[in-house]
């Protein structure tokens, strides 16, 4: 059984920084591609960033570019998002999502990001 645990989220003034991390276990991380996703009050949840199963390849949502970071270190089955100049709008619950290239998709529970104005 695949789990994803996110943690590192937490309460930041605007300006700060966190970084979160998605710790994956059941199976060695390089069989996924992951993402990090968000979902604020009352929206629908966003892709944030992606990165490919070997690394090579990252995309990032418009509103976060320049910002925030994805990475990844198979050798320890994690997944890492660092978020700088954090931004009231970045205030979401962020999960954490593995894709195989078949078979199941899997999600973390998720962790809160508050940036306080």
């Amino acid at each position: 059984q695949v789990q994803l645990v996110e943690s590192g989220g937490g309460v930041v003034q605007a300006g700060g920084s966190l970084r979160l991390s998605c710790a994956v276990s059941g199976r060695a991380l390089i069989n996924y591609n992951m993402a990090w996703f968000r979902q604020a009050p009352g929206k629908e949840r966003e892709a944030v960033a992606t990165i490919s199963r070997d690394g090579s390849i990252t995309s990032y949502a418009d509103s976060v570019k320049g910002r925030f970071t994805i990475s990844r270190d198979d050798a320890k089955n994690t997944v890492y998002l660092q978020m700088n100049s954090l931004e009231p709008e970045d205030t979401a619950v962020y999960y954490c999502k593995a894709t195989p290239i078949a078979g199941n998709v899997y999600w973390g529970q998720g962790t809160q990001v508050t940036v306080s104005s």
